[in-house]
C-alpha cells in the first residue's frame, strides 16, 4: 500500500489533532495490554508503544527525521527492554549474534533507499518497525538474562549504544541531506533538511544513551546485590 503511515506531514498548528486511531493498531495494543497486564514492565512498554504509534509523535515523525529518531529510540531502547523483562530474559548461546543482528537491522533501515521506501509504503513501514523491535527484544533478553555476568552485560550495553552513537555521528556530520522523505517538511518547522538530519544524529549520538545508562545501572545493581548475597 503506497502511502505514508500516520498520514501526510503535519504543520505545527495541526500537530495536536493528529492522533493515529488506526483500529487495527489500537486492537493490537489492547491485546498486548491484556497479555502483559500482570507485569508493570509490560504495561509501561504498551504505554511507550502508544506514544510511539498513536500519539502525534507518529505524525511528526512523517515530517521530521529527528522525530523519527525519537520514535526509533523509544522502540529499541525503551519499549524493547521493558518487553524483554516481561517475556522473561534468558541466556542465549551467542549474545554477540543478538547484538550483530540488532546493529545490522538498525543500520540497514537507515540506509537512505530503505528508509525512504519504508516511509512511502505501509507494508514496508511495519516491516521496519517489527524487525527493529524484534531484534531489540532479542538483544535485551540476552543482556538481561539471569546469570549473565555483569561485566559481559555491561559490555553488551556499551556496544549496543556505541553502534547507535556511531550511526548518529555519521548522520550528524553528513554534508548533505540523505533522506528524500524529509526534504520539504522540515521547512514548516523552521528547520532545513540538513538541520533536521543533524538534530536527529545528535539525538541518536548523545541523549539516546540515557536509557542505556539506566539499563547499565540496573545491571550493576543486580550484580552488586548478587555479590552481597553470595556466601562468604
Amino acid at each position: 500500500m503506497d502511502r505514508i503511515y500516520c498520514g501526510a506531514s503535519p504543520v505545527p498548528a495541526e500537530l495536536w489533532t493528529r492522533w493515529n486511531l488506526d483500529p487495527v493498531l489500537l486492537a493490537a495494543l489492547a491485546l498486548l495490554l491484556v497479555a502483559v497486564r500482570r507485569s508493570v514492565s509490560g504495561r509501561l512498554a504498551v504505554a511507550v508503544l502508544f506514544v510511539a504509534f498513536v500519539s502525534p509523535l507518529c505524525a511528526l515523525s512523517s515530517a521530521l527525521f529527528s522525530a523519527r529518531v525519537v520514535h526509533h529510540v523509544l522502540l529499541v531502547a525503551v519499549a524493547a527492554p521493558l518487553l524483554a523483562r516481561t517475556t522473561g530474559p534468558r541466556a542465549t548461546g551467542a549474545p554477540a549474534l543478538a547484538l550483530a543482528i540488532l546493529s545490522v537491522t538498525l543500520w540497514a533501515w537507515h540506509w537512505p533507499a530503505a528508509y525512504d521506501l519504508a516511509l512511502s509504503h505501509v507494508g514496508v513501514y511495519w516491516l521496519m518497525q517489527l524487525t527493529l523491535l524484534g531484534a531489540a527484544i532479542w538483544f535485551w533478553r540476552a543482556v538481561l538474562a539471569p546469570g549473565r555476568a555483569p561485566v559481559e552485560a555491561m559490555t553488551l550495553i556499551v556496544a549496543g549504544f556505541a553502534q547507535m552513537g556511531m550511526l548518529g555521528a555519521i548522520l550528524t556530520f553528513a554534508p548533505r541531506p540523505l533522506y528524500e522523505a524529509h526534504l520539504l517538511a522540515p521547512f514548516a518547522w523552521g528547520l532545513t533538511p540538513l538541520d533536521d538530519q543533524q538534530l536527529g544524529g545528535l539525538l541518536m549520538w548523545v541523549p539516546a544513551g540515557l536509557p542505556y545508562a539506566v539499563a547499565a545501572f540496573f545491571v550493576a545493581r543486580r550484580g552488586w546485590t548478587a555479590l552481597r548475597q553470595a556466601p562468604a
